[in-house]
């Protein structure tokens, strides 16, 4: 375990595989502590050559926490975006981006090939936007460019998103809610084992239970809006775009959105995906990641 000092708070960071590769700094997404990244995948990529960096972002895991703001009200939050009102956030996907980059100066890191995840897939964009010197390439996965109009999650995906994260409190909660929530935004041809499931949650319970961070980190996301779609054309890195056709929480449209919007950006669309990485589907999805990786600065 390590911190780094970066914007006036602690961000917890793990450095996994060899200090002479190539740096893949990996952004989480809503509420996503750093030990929930696949393993398969972190492997895979180290075994292309890569080292690997994982982080807790600003509010989740071990890294600094806002408890001072209190439990965000996304459902209000919503409304006020639908209105097209101002909505407050203790902090925004501009200042999640910009620890980000703080986190790769911290660690002497001049650039990195960078991996956002759903709602890390957004704050790679705009950390793209913002120090383009930093982001050698970028890959986009189950990721949306937060334009508006866009095709929005339906039904149970739709609900579990505002719905608070593991009511209870409890660690068998926490284990429940993570079989309830694959059922509903993993991948449906290829089920994750119940079992390795609950035990994932239990350690990842004990690391950190803090479902506020969950519903700030939404928050952050409902605050910055579609400010970044407009400078999306911006990007200079070269951006694979990986989506699940079947991705019920960011429908497919989203994907589209980011790699039409992008100049050059390349689209992977993986048949059975939802809102999650299928061990079966790791190989392909790590070759896409390295070839788009050989675009960028040696």
């Amino acid at each position: 375990m390590a911190k780094a000092q970066v914007n006036g708070i602690e961000i917890e960071y793990e450095i996994w595989g060899e200090d002479n590769a190539r740096s893949l700094l990996l952004v989480g997404g809503l509420g996503v502590q750093l030990t929930k990244w696949s393993k398969p995948l972190c492997d895979a990529m180290i075994a292309r050559g890569f080292k690997v960096i994982v982080y807790d972002n600003r509010d989740v895991g071990l890294s600094t926490k806002h408890d001072d703001w209190g439990p965000a009200d996304t459902k209000a939050a919503f409304a006020q975006a639908r209105a097209k009102e101002k909505v407050s956030a203790p902090y925004t996907l501009e200042d999640m981006a910009d620890d980000a980059a703080g986190l790769l100066d911290a660690l002497g890191i001049e650039a990195a090939h960078v991996i956002g995840s759903s709602n890390g897939g957004a704050i790679a964009q705009i950390l793209a936007i913002a120090a383009p010197e930093k982001v050698a390439t970028l890959t986009c996965v189950m990721a949306t460019s937060g334009r508006r109009g866009l095709q929005r999650p339906e039904g149970a995906a739709a609900e579990w998103l505002t719905r608070p994260r593991n009511p209870s409190g409890t660690r068998e909660g926490a284990m429940d809610e993570a079989v309830e929530t694959a059922r509903i935004n993993g991948s449906p041809g290829f089920p994750r084992d119940e079992a390795a499931l609950r035990r994932e949650a239990g350690e990842q319970y004990d690391r950190s239970f803090y479902p506020d961070g969950n519903g700030r980190h939404l928050l952050a996301s409902i605050a910055s809006g579609d400010s970044r779609v407009a400078r999306l054309v911006e990007i200079v890195a070269p951006t694979l775009v990986i989506h699940g056709r079947d991705d019920p929480l960011i429908p497919l449209p989203g994907g589209e959105d980011i790699k039409n919007s992008i100049p050059g950006a390349e689209l992977l669309v993986v048949d059975g995906m939802g809102h999650d990485f299928p061990e079966p589907f790791i190989p392909e999805i790590a070759d896409a990641i390295e070839k788009n990786a050989n675009k960028g600065p040696a």
